[in-house]
């Protein structure tokens, strides 16, 4: 080895001392909030005001990391092969095969795994000396690593990321479940905040009542009729329609029409319900439901029409309809809450459709492991190939399981009825849906008392339909 090989290894050397500190410095500033950095600022660490402008625009710095990261590794593993060739002068094979052997360990660990390990670790003061060096670096190369940026989104088939792709929401995911691994949030917390970033992929379409499933009142009908079906629905926001489902004039409120009706007695049997509605809010179907949830806040809003591409009612959204996206269901007073097992005389076994498939599989001591699904109504779901409807049944590893009658605002299946292939009562065979449509029992029939719901469906109190209560 001459003396012109050990210079080139000496500077191979420092270029990956530069990829290792590129490393630890993305991994510290990636963990290291703005108002983590304002609370360094106002203790007056040196270096403080640099990391500011760094966390204002991480993207930025953090593409400028990856690029001197990369060159300098690449350039190292230029050099060392430069090396090899001359000591292995006989055979460029073994000199390739050498230097990626090297190469490939020193990366792997001096830059791949010890200075992100001391970047996580000791993250503030490896932020604030990092900010210290990309705070002018990025004056020079910014515009180089934008540039490049530039040229892989147009070679990229579809879409590409103007800021690129190296500091996104997938890396704060993962970060959030290491603090659940580490036991430093608890699983519901890191739940609620996989949900937040849903919400902003979630359309109103997914989140609305069904227009099947509104309980609305005509125009034309009195105080006394409105009242009746508030009371009896337990809703206190009732959709007020003209012509049809497709004519929503406006929203009644059961305090507007409490008030009118304790104020001007006489008129509660000849008063329309229409004189004291309030305007209704319009949306499309297709609206992300993040922007509508910051417009209802913003406007006092607590109910909105959705409408669908063609102008129809497709159904209503609430505010606590969104905020379950957030922290799951909202259960009142009114609603019931069925046990999670209940063991019937037949033999057979109801259970709610949130039970875990382990504790439905320990129950009937069978092997139901299922890696793709968590609860029994997941499951029965997977095997289905469709959202289950009462009646919809599906037959595995010897168990066969029922849907049966629906909750909750959205009318989703409640409980399944599970019992063994091979006992009475079990039906055999294929998965299938029966034809029912889940809503037995509601003739729709307008008579006295039924408060101008005629030829309409009306939703019994056991299944709420999303109208605030």
């Amino acid at each position: 080895m001459t003396s012109g090989d050990v210079r080139l290894l000496i500077i191979a050397a420092v270029l990956i001392v530069i990829a290792a500190l590129c490393a630890s410095a993305d991994a510290a500033i990636s963990r290291i909030s703005r108002i983590r950095a304002e609370d360094l600022a106002e203790d007056g660490r040196a270096g403080s005001a640099k990391l500011l402008d760094v966390v204002d625009d991480p993207p930025r710095y953090l593409n400028l990391a990856l690029l001197v990261l990369v060159a300098a590794e690449m350039t190292a593993a230029v050099l060392v092969t430069v090396v090899f060739l001359d000591v292995f002068d006989d055979s460029q094979w073994k000199a390739v095969l050498a230097s990626a052997g090297v190469m490939v360990i020193v990366s792997y660990i001096a830059i791949g795994v010890s200075p992100r390990t001391l970047g996580r670790q000791h993250a503030e003061s490896v932020a604030l000396a990092s900010a210290v060096v990309l705070r002018p670096l990025g004056r020079v190369l910014g515009p180089l690593a934008s540039l490049l940026i530039m040229i892989g989104n147009a070679l990229t088939p579809g879409r590409g990321f103007k800021e690129g792709p190296f500091a996104s929401e997938a890396e704060l995911r993962e970060l959030v479940d290491l603090a659940e691994q580490s036991r430093v949030i608890e699983p519901a917390e890191r739940r609620m905040v996989h949900s937040v970033f849903e919400l902003g992929d979630t359309i109103v379409r997914e989140v609305m009542v069904p227009r099947t499933d509104m309980v609305f009142i005509e125009r034309g009908k009195t105080l006394r009729q409105a009242l009746s079906l508030a009371l009896r629905s337990g809703f206190s926001r009732i959709p007020v329609v003209g012509s049809g489902e497709d004519d929503i004039v406006g929203i009644a409120y059961l305090k507007d029409l409490a008030q009118r009706s304790h104020e001007y007695r006489d008129g509660e049997s000849s008063e329309r319900v229409d004189s004291v509605m309030r305007p209704a809010t319009f949306v499309p179907d297709s609206k992300p439901v993040d922007e509508l949830l910051r417009e209802m806040q913003r406007n006092k809003i607590h109910m909105v029409v959705v409408i669908d591409e063609y102008g129809g009612t497709a159904g209503i959204v609430t505010i606590e309809d969104i905020l379950e996206e957030i922290v799951g269901e909202i259960d009142d007073e009114y609603d019931v809450e069925r046990p999670p097992i209940q063991h019937l005389a037949s033999g057979s076994v109801r259970v709610t459709a949130r039970l875990p498939v382990e504790d439905l599989a320990e129950l009937f001591d069978v092997d139901l492991e299922d890696g793709d699904v968590e609860t029994v109504g997941g499951l029965l779901a997977k095997h289905l190939g469709r959202v289950p409807i009462p009646g919809a049944s599906a037959t595995l590893e010897g168990l066969t399981l029922v849907a049966e009658s629906t909750i909750g605002r959205r009318n989703r299946v409640g409980s399944i009825l599970v019992s063994r292939s091979d006992q009475p009562g079990g039906t055999s065979g294929t998965a299938g849906q029966s034809g029912q449509s889940g809503r037995s029992g509601q003739s729709g029939r307008s008579g006295p008392g039924r408060s101008g719901q005629s030829g309409q469906r009306a939703n019994s109190a056991a299944s709420r339909t999303g109208l605030y209560r």
